[in-house]
Formats: structure tokens, sequence, C-alpha cells
């Protein structure tokens, strides 16, 4: 990676106001301040319902949860954004969807109401809101992802099931995950991410955060080294949410 110019990645943030369920804008504030400890200079473009946003200027995507009501606000929008979405996954761009904005990245979800919403199609699932009478998944999340541990929280009322050969991003070992019962979290295709942990959930696992930064570099610069941080913080707080998990009744 060259040393004699300053690294800058793009991050375009959707629909910031309405889709930051359970403190998700904290996913990115610990993206930039990860980048700004290694002297990488990371923009954050936020994209609102009916705002520009140029694909090609863009390295890394987040869009975070909302509520039935939120989701039901962006997903026309969101439509619209469907190819360059697309295109932009299949050109390895860097895309976190956390929760509400995970549901509307599948291919659809039917909502509380039984209402279907078209997703844009980045992940090959679908989501299914049971119904009134049916429990919301609630509590903290312990997953295995890559050998190594995912922490967060989860609160969600729809039921997620990944297509016959989608992958999901980690195995549950405490919590819901997806749906409560295939033992699957979230889902991955190529460098997009998606998954059902709040909380925020970078800030407490600052190694998925380094693996987005890394895939983000590697595609924008042709390579992905990062200089190691002191975590201890960091370490802490997956620490304390892993044992949480582990011991929730």
């Amino acid at each position: 990676m060259p040393d004699d110019t300053r690294l800058s990645l793009r991050l375009a943030h959707l629909y910031p106001t309405l889709m930051n369920l359970y403190g998700d804008r904290g996913n990115i504030f610990a993206l930039r301040r990860r980048c700004a400890l290694r002297g990488i200079d990371l923009e954050v473009d936020e994209i609102g319902v009916g705002d520009a946003w140029d694909p090609a200027s863009t390295d890394l995507v987040f869009i975070g949860g909302g509520q039935d009501r939120e989701q039901r606000r962006v997903y026309q929008d969101l439509l619209t954004r469907t190819a360059a979405l697309q295109d932009f996954r299949d050109d390895d761009g860097v895309i976190l969807a956390v929760c509400g904005g995970y549901q509307l990245f599948g291919r659809s979800y039917r909502d509380i109401d039984g209402e279907v919403l078209e997703g844009v199609g980045v992940f090959d699932m679908r989501s299914v809101h049971p119904g009134k009478t049916f429990d919301r998944c609630v509590g903290n999340v312990v997953a295995i992802w890559e050998g190594e541990t995912l922490v967060g929280f989860e609160n969600h009322g729809g039921r997620t099931y990944l297509n016959e050969g989608a992958v999901p991003l980690g195995d549950v070992i405490s919590g819901f995950g997806n749906n409560g019962g295939d033992g699957g979290e979230g889902c991955r295709v190529r460098n997009a991410f998606g998954t059902y942990l709040h909380g925020a959930l970078l800030p407490k696992n600052p190694h998925f955060a380094d693996r987005l930064i890394q895939l983000a570099l590697e595609r924008r610069y042709g390579e992905g080294g990062l200089a190691t941080l002191d975590d201890a913080w960091e370490a802490r707080a997956h620490a304390e949410a892993l044992h949480v998990g582990l011991h929730q009744r």
C-alpha cells in the first residue's frame, strides 16, 4: 500500500434518520474512529429519501434497523436503487445491513400486517413476520464467525429464511438469529454482510469492523493491511457482552 498518500474511503449511510434503531449509528462512529487511528480518512455521505448516490465513488454502504413504519417509508425509494446496490455488491463493494435494513436487502419482507414489501435482493433470502400473536426474538446473541465470536443484541419480529445456496454470516450458539430454528445468523454474499445484531455491532466487535475496513481498502487500493490497535476497551466490551450472552436465561 502506498505510504506517500493519505488513504481515504467513502461510506454511504442510507436513511440515517429513519433507520437508526438501538444505536445503529454507533457502527459509523466505530468505523470512523478505527480508520482515523490508522490515518485513514472516512468520508460519510448521508443518503436520505430522494437523495442522489454515486456508487462509483463509494467504498462502503451501511443501512441500520427500523420498525415496520420506517421500513414502509424508505422501501419505495430503496427499490429505485436496486440495480445500483446489486451492481455494487457484484463489484465487491462492502455492505453492512442491520435488522430492518437487512430484511429490506433480501428478496421480500412480509410485515406484521401481512403487507409484502419487495426487497432489493442483495441477499437471497425472504423475511416473514408470523403475526401479532407470536413473540418477538429478543435478547443477546453470540455467534461464531470465521472461528471468532460475534456479540450483539437482537429485537425482531420477522423471521428470515435463506434460500438454498445462501450462506449465513455466522452460527448461533446463544440467541435466536435469523429465525430461531435453523441456527444461522445473518447472511453473507461476496463483501455484503447482513445481520440482526444491534447494540451497536461494531464497537463490541472490533475484529469485524476491521474486516470491513480491510475489504474496502483491498478493493480501492489493492491491499488491505491494517496496523494493530490497542483494543483493550473494545475487548472488554466484547468479553462482557459475550459473558451476558452465554449466561442469559
